[in-house]
């Protein structure tokens, strides 16, 4: 129950009240639905994330390693894959040395594609 409290400075007087409590209720109440969806919806996330970095891994370093267009060309490719919820936060990165491309999406998963002559491009196993 909210109380009233009565403070004087000086000659005027100023009332001021506690937070109502079903504001943090609800408050609560909707953080927990935000926890609950989120746990729900993590394993299909995740799966979805990680088939959405190997193809972008493997897109990727085809592009860059056998057709030997830029990094930046590649990644105007994937926007079009069509790749769901996860292809928008795909990000690649090239490792020249080893000639690898990395495809992450931060937090669910990611996966990297290495160039060899004789094989290609080939992706690292999945984590099982």
């Amino acid at each position: 129950m909210a109380t009233a409290r009565t403070y004087r400075t000086g000659d005027s007087r100023w009332l001021t009240r506690q937070p109502s409590r079903w504001l943090r209720n609800v408050l609560l109440l909707a953080a927990l639905a935000l926890v609950a969806a989120l746990a729900f919806a993590w394993p299909g996330l995740r799966q979805q994330a990680l088939v959405s970095t190997s193809y972008a891994a493997r897109t990727g370093c085809v592009c860059r390693f056998v057709s030997g267009r830029d990094l930046g060309v590649c990644k105007a490719d994937l926007a079009v894959a069509g790749l769901g919820r996860t292809g928008g936060l795909l990000m690649l990165s090239e490792d020249a040395q080893s000639l690898s491309v990395k495809a992450s999406v931060p937090l669910l998963a990611s996966q990297t594609a290495t160039f060899a002559p004789d094989r290609g491009c080939q992706l690292e196993p999945w984590p099982r």
